[in-house]
């Protein structure tokens, strides 16, 4: 004979299940990515911590993109991913921009020691018709270095059509099509989706834009590949998502805020960019939605922060909605990029 005993667990009342921690200000551990256009300013200029060699072209700072994760660097939620956290704490994160299937913006570092391909991103319409459905990508640039003669292409001249553009592709070389500037550092730069787009030799730049990675490249430059042969293109399907009617792009005027430290660089309907100019001590506003800084200049301590260090040049650190009011210290003069939703 065989006596079963069943045991029932019961669950822990609420009171004994062990508290959550509370969040704090977030850094991430950057993720670089090495590209044949890339050089070693991620290093030099801005401490990241890149493996030796060339073409370190890109540092992913804040990312929820599939297997693209941020991960929590310092604190008790260290090794989190950010997917976890929009996951499981979203409400806290987000504010009220909650719910969100994933965090919705990505923050990355570019250096340009060579020109990038002539792209374009699709829209959101068309990017939901991808398999998987993806986000559209608008995206902003601010420049942080740009070399003598360094260009920023951005936006087709006035006239050109989708033929004209194709007949130039197949010609090999569509530059006449493009409108172009020599950006100074400062400049922002806004590139909604649709808009054809490239980054010029000898440029540093931060680029905010939606949490998306759809690229169709247009032109390379008659340039091959670290394998020898021609970087595939994608014309036909970046003809199809091009904007005609959008014509050439322009830095963006700052605009004065009601704060005399705060300019406000983009207010599109994706995300706002605010440059913070300042040498104190400040508040970021408690407006229940979270944040993504970036240090351009100087370097800044945070309130509630638990890295032992400023956040330097280069530093980002993501402030969720829930913390409220966060005194930012100033080290020196230092120029913040504020990137959130509208």
């Amino acid at each position: 004979m065989h006596i079963v005993i069943i045991l029932s667990v019961a669950p822990l009342p609420l009171m004994l299940r062990p508290p959550m921690v509370p969040l704090y200000p977030l850094r991430f551990r950057p993720i670089p990515r090495r590209y044949l256009w890339g050089g070693r300013r991620l290093a030099t200029s801005l401490g990241k911590k890149v493996p030796p060699g060339e073409n370190w072209a890109e540092s992913w700072e804040i990312v929820d993109h599939g297997p693209d994760q941020s991960v929590v660097e310092f604190g008790p939620l260290a090794e989190t991913t950010l997917g976890r956290l929009v996951r499981e704490r979203g409400s806290e994160l987000l504010g009220r921009h909650h719910p969100q299937p994933r965090f919705p913006l990505l923050l990355k570092f570019l250096d340009a020691a060579a020109p990038l391909s002539v792209q374009v991103h699709p829209d959101d319409a068309r990017a939901a018709r991808l398999d998987p459905p993806e986000l559209g990508k608008t995206e902003a640039w601010v420049v942080l270095e740009a070399a003598p003669g360094g260009t920023i292409y951005a936006g087709l001249k006035r006239g050109v059509d989708r033929e004209t553009l194709a007949a130039a592709i197949r010609r090999g070389n569509c530059r006449d099509c493009l409108h172009s500037f020599e950006p100074s550092p400062g400049d922002c730069i806004l590139l909604p989706a649709g808009t054809v787009h490239a980054l010029g030799a000898g440029l540093l730049v931060v680029e905010v834009q939606q949490s998306s990675d759809v690229t169709y490249r247009l032109f390379d430059w008659n340039r091959v590949g670290t394998d020898g042969r021609p970087r595939s293109l994608h014309v036909e399907q970046g003809l199809d998502a091009i904007d005609f009617d959008r014509g050439p792009v322009e830095p963006q005027r700052p605009r004065k805020t009601d704060r005399p430290e705060v300019s406000r660089l983009v207010d599109c309907e994706k995300f706002v960019l605010d440059r913070w100019d300042f040498d104190c001590r400040l508040s970021a506003a408690a407006d229940g939605r979270c944040h993504v800084i970036a240090v351009l200049e100087g370097a800044v301590r945070i309130e509630g922060d638990p890295a032992d260090s400023p956040l330097p040049r280069g530093g980002t650190a993501l402030l969720p909605a829930a913390l409220g009011n966060v005194r930012l210290t100033a080290q020196g003069r230092t120029i913040l990029l504020d990137a959130y939703l509208p």
